[in-house]
């Protein structure tokens, strides 16, 4: 019979009369079989929740089986997901993809993940991919229910959140990963074990940009025009935990990334990708002090049309301080002396300057070395790190028992305080100067209100 595991068990026990104890009873998702198939609800069904799908439908031992989206449907025919989503889309697009399959799904759809996390007992799993201001909340509360969590990036939308999305994953011992899926990229390990191997010497300084910028041009504060709620949007639910206020169609879908009570502008959508080789290789943690400088109009509510931010990063062991520095909405670094004269920068990526050279990374794709004698002289390491199935696949592995997926909630938490420090500095307008032992800018009380962020009732964390 072409069945799961669970479905033979499950029937074999009804015949037989007894009961079999199944995995999620056992104490969360680490115990699920490598047989078996991970039940998994996506919570956040717009265009980045239905990427996420999509690669989920590759695993043949993934099946999603609820889907929950304070939206019936999601008109995003003008952004560059040119689809619609959605509660509807999606659940009819997930009945479809598993109709004739050994085990249809007719998936459940709902408007609220607390109704979903009480009434899906089988659930194995939840992948996250709601707007930020939802991450810690939905990723907390589903761990704590004994789920394996997928959160895409960043995974929290404040600096307090981190810490303590991190501790309830120590915590629960469930299966994370961070959706930075250039993380499991052939490109992005070069880079790291070419770095490790000394191909440019020492870093001293890392520049990382992207060309991405805010989605609404004429934004100029919060906007004061209450719009119709389009019809089958619970406008509540998908505040969550964030203070009332009436719907605007610059608010969602998409555009909520241009304001700071929902996202966190380029760095935060963009960071934790463009930032994530620097952290692995050079093996960052807190910084001790960033600077920012925003381009363009900004104000309390409104993200910037571009940034430029640096992090100066202490000594790591045998490793030399190093400055960190970030760039977007079109801004970029200007080229280290080792470059040639008249290089075009590709649209986004890294350079690494150390004291024998510089190498370029770009969006996962193999490394390059300059000047040209480096290059020529430079033979690849032997591969030291282990290679990636695929950022789901790998996820998928860790909830079977396989080791931690790569991007795990104890590195996402890193990576993503790094991005929000950044976020920190560009709300505040000030320099922070990081006391990370105590979650604290120093002299700096203004910035108590962005690491430590207010929740409506019935949305507080866990």
């Amino acid at each position: 019979m072409n069945t799961t595991r669970r479905a033979f068990l499950g029937t074999t026990a009804a015949a037989a009369g007894f009961t079999i104890v199944q995995p999620h009873v056992l104490g969360g998702t680490r115990h699920i079989a490598p047989s078996d198939t991970v039940n998994i609800a996506l919570v956040g069904a717009g265009g980045q929740g239905r990427s996420n799908l999509h690669e989920l439908f590759r695993l043949s031992d993934a099946r999603v089986v609820a889907v929950v989206d304070p939206a019936e449907q999601w008109d995003l025919s003008a952004f560059y997901y040119r689809t619609s989503a959605g509660r509807k889309p999606v659940c009819a697009e997930i009945e479809k993809f598993y109709a004739g399959k050994s085990l249809a799904v007719k998936p459940a759809g709902y408007d609220d993940v607390r109704t979903l996390l009480d009434r899906e007992k089988n659930l194995d799993a939840v992948l996250c991919a709601t707007p930020d201001h939802l991450h810690a909340f939905v990723s907390i509360r589903a761990m704590q229910a004994g789920k394996a969590v997928y959160c895409e990036k960043p995974l929290t939308h404040n600096l307090a959140e981190v810490r303590r999305v991190a501790e309830v994953a120590r915590e629960t011992k469930v299966a994370t990963q961070m959706g930075n899926q250039l993380h499991a990229t052939e490109g992005m390990r070069q880079t790291v074990e070419w770095l490790h191997a000394g191909a440019v010497g020492n870093v001293k300084e890392v520049h990382a940009w992207v060309g991405a910028t805010r989605w609404n041009a004429d934004l100029r504060g919060r906007p004061t025009e209450a719009q119709p709620v389009p019809p089958g949007l619970n406008w509540d639910l998908w505040l969550g935990p964030r203070e009332a206020r009436p719907f605007n169609r610059a608010y969602a879908p998409v555009t909520w990334r241009d304001f700071w009570t929902f996202g966190s502008g380029s760095l935060g959508d963009f960071g934790c990708h463009d930032l994530d080789s620097a952290t692995w290789a050079l093996d960052l943690g807190a910084p001790l002090r960033v600077e920012a400088s925003a381009a363009g109009y900004t104000d309390a509510e409104v993200t910037p049309f571009g940034s430029v931010v640096h992090y100066h990063f202490g000594a790591r062991g045998d490793q030399p301080p190093v400055s960190l520095h970030w760039y977007d909405g079109g801004l970029r670094p200007g080229l280290p002396d080792a470059l040639p004269p008249g290089l075009t920068l590709p649209g986004r990526g890294a350079l690494f300057v150390g004291d024998k050279g510089v190498m370029l990374s770009s969006t996962g794709v193999t490394p390059v070395l300059f000047p040209g004698e480096l290059a020529s002289g430079f033979k690849p390491p032997e591969k030291t790190l282990p290679r990636s199935k695929g950022h789901h696949r790998d996820w998928l592995d860790a909830i079977k028992g396989g080791p931690p997926a790569g991007s795990n909630f104890a590195y996402g938490a890193r990576l993503t305080e790094i991005v929000l420090l950044g976020v920190a500095a560009l709300r505040t307008g000030k320099t922070i100067e990081w006391d990370a032992a105590n979650l604290k800018a120093r002299g700096l009380p203004a910035a108590d209100a962005v690491i430590h962020e207010s929740y409506r009732k019935g949305w507080e964390l866990g």
